[in-house]
């Protein structure tokens, strides 16, 4: 069975972040703390793009609002099914144009 941590609280993760700015390299923080090399690669790379100095990406506002429109979208996609079916109504019947 995979174990499975919490994840890293922000603080700790911007420590990370400080430390590979300040010259450590990922694997020697991989070394001597617990996350990867690969996960500090990504936070650093993330606080880049939050910091503008990355144009590939999200920032973490963007991806926040990202998630929260995927949230909404699924659930109007849920209600719209709901309707439709108490009204005895297809889905696909409401959008197609009638045939002549």
């Amino acid at each position: 069975m995979v174990k499975t941590r919490p994840p890293y609280s922000p603080e700790f993760r911007r420590q990370m972040v400080d430390l590979v700015r300040a010259g450590r390299s990922p694997e020697q923080l991989a070394a001597e703390f617990e996350p990867t090399a690969q996960s500090i690669r990504n936070w650093v790379a993330q606080a880049d793009g939050d910091a503008g100095q990355r144009g590939d990406g999200l920032t973490s506002a963007e991806r926040e609002e990202l998630d929260r429109l995927r949230r909404e979208n699924r659930q109007l996609k849920l209600e719209r099914d709901i309707l439709s079916s108490a009204c005895g109504v297809e889905t696909g019947s409401l959008y197609t144009r009638p045939r002549r």
